[in-house]
């Protein structure tokens, strides 16, 4: 066939097929009487891609290309379908920086056969097509011509006809432009630009006025920090849910902060926005990492910082100081699948206590309850809520699963939590200790037929972006830092906190002060005793 019918072939398939999910939302979204507005959506999207096709239209590139695309489309509509994701830049950032072991957990016989059924047998027909080359340059110049004037005003004639819905559809539902496949391809070419073809910033340091401050009993601070995974505040008895997900840990006077927002939907939003001094509305990733974060501030102080990551990366968190790696192959107990169950990351905390001297800031990035095998985070012996879910495409789980999968994974970071603590309390001799934990964004597990994270912040539930953040301050601790505890648990209870006061509130935290630190966003602060 022509090129021209070639493109024609290819946009009817992604606006006709590989789009039904943008096209179900905009008849979810449209009135009973604007069905005809709803029909000329999928004619809108392939006037659409017949333009966008006709760019790459050169003999030796437009087969590889629709191929290519066709290909990575299957995928993402697979991710739309069964989880409703929608890939904006933040879902293709999340991508990029996914490791092999968390991109393996979600491959299952579900996505394969999606994968074949709309990418695989797609590709192989597209491969099979024979382009006919038109007889003279001007020919195929016009050709393409015409089909992208005739898609214009196509254009035109479905704006005039129904501007008033899809004015109406998309002011109010603006998060429509990134649920079209494959807007993934112009996100991922953002993402690339941005972090691969953009010229460096100059890198800031912050904080170089940092010092500790003196502790009346003279003993160095052994403070562990926990940077949770996936976890939800709505899933923690300490929230007031109503299974007891926090057993281990109940009886250790924890301090838990009841209404925190995230920074993001996902892991690689978060974590570097949490640790840095910006705010979640003027976060920006490439200024992030070019400047201190919270734990180099209180490293400049004098304190040894380690972070010890079981989690596929520490999102450039570490990039100053020790970071460790756990090796899946060094524990066959607790590691199989190229991951590992949190425990693994127990003894490390001697090992760097024993090495070191002084004070000291140890991290623990956790695997926590990353889905969607949940039921790989946790031990059977710690599978508390049955029956579980066992089994990556958890679409084929029923919701009660899905929820008792995820709340054994809340349960056993509960159990790792009360271990660590267990740990640091046979330090107190040497040590002012003390420990924090605080997860980096929350995850749906079905509610309003979503799973999982990452979609755009403006639209996603409340699920996704409200998170735990706990303290366990003992009395010497809180004693040589002058911490009200009262105070904290009043604060706890009523205030709205986000990660927009993580940063300021670790360094408190631990006893810095700083010009960089801002104290009506560091909630220690707030209850100090003069």
């Amino acid at each position: 066939m022509s090129a021209t019918r070639y493109i024609l072939l290819v946009a009817a398939y992604f606006a006709f097929v590989l789009n039904l999910p943008v096209l179900e939302k905009i008849y979810q979204l449209a009135s009973t009487s604007s069905m005809s507005f709803v029909a000329s959506s999928p004619v809108l999207l392939l006037f659409c891609f017949v333009i966008i096709f006709s760019l790459f239209s050169f003999p030796l590139l437009l087969k590889p290309f629709t191929i290519t695309l066709t290909l990575i489309s299957s995928l993402t509509f697979y991710a739309a379908i069964k989880y409703n994701v929608i890939f904006d830049y933040g879902m293709v950032e999340n991508v990029f920086e996914t490791n092999v072991g968390e991109a393996y957990s979600y491959l299952n016989p579900s996505a394969i056969l999606f994968f074949t059924i709309f990418g695989i047998i797609p590709s192989i027909f597209l491969s099979l097509i024979t382009v006919k080359k038109s007889n003279t340059l001007f020919k195929a110049v016009s050709s393409r011509l015409g089909a992208i004037v005739i898609s214009v005003l196509g254009i035109i004639l479905i704006a005039l006809l129904f501007y008033k819905d899809y004015a109406s559809v998309g002011r109010n539902n603006s998060y429509l432009n990134k649920m079209i496949n494959p807007a993934f391809a112009f996100n991922s070419l953002k993402y690339i630009q941005r972090n691969y073809l953009s010229a460096p910033q100059a890198y800031q340091p912050l904080g170089q006025d940092a010092k500790l401050k003196p502790v009346p009993n003279g003993k160095p601070n052994l403070v562990v920090l926990v940077v949770g995974e996936t976890a939800r505040a709505m899933n923690y008895r300490y929230n007031g849910y109503s299974r007891n997900t926090n057993p281990f840990t109940e009886n250790q006077d924890l301090i838990a902060m009841q209404h925190v927002s995230s920074c993001g939907t996902a892991t690689a939003v978060s974590v570097p926005c949490m640790f840095s001094n910006m705010n979640r509305s003027n976060y920006h990733k490439a200024t992030a990492s070019n400047r201190d974060n919270a734990m180099d501030i209180i490293g400049h102080s004098g304190v040894a910082l380690t972070w010890i990551d079981n989690d596929g990366g520490d999102k450039g968190i570490a990039k100053n100081f020790q970071r460790i790696e756990v090796d899946p192959n060094a524990n066959a107990r607790l590691c199989k699948d190229d991951a590992c169950y949190d425990e693994v990351l127990l003894p490390m905390l001697d090992q760097q206590v024993q090495a070191k001297t002084g004070n000291q800031l140890i991290a623990f990035h956790i695997m926590g309850s990353h889905g969607p095998t949940y039921y790989k985070r946790y031990p059977r012996s710690q599978a508390r809520f049955l029956p579980d879910c066992q089994r990556s495409d958890i679409e084929h789980c029923s919701d009660q699963q899905i929820i008792n999968t995820y709340d054994n994974t809340i349960a056993y970071t509960d159990y790792v939590l009360a271990l660590l603590i267990k740990q640091l309390k046979t330090y107190t001799d040497q040590y002012n200790v003390a420990l924090m934990y605080i997860s980096d964004h929350g995850e749906s597990l079905g509610e309003k037929g979503l799973y999982l994270h990452g979609t755009p912040y403006m639209i996603a539930p409340e699920v996704q972006t409200t998170v735990p953040w706990l303290l366990w301050i003992p009395d010497q601790y809180a004693t040589q830092q002058h911490i009200d505890r009262d105070c904290l648990k009043s604060l706890a209870n009523g205030t709205q906190l986000s990660h927009d006061n993580f940063f300021h509130t670790l360094i408190g935290f631990y006893g810095v002060t700083t010009q960089d630190k801002n104290d009506s966003l560091d909630i220690m602060n707030r209850c100090r005793i003069s």
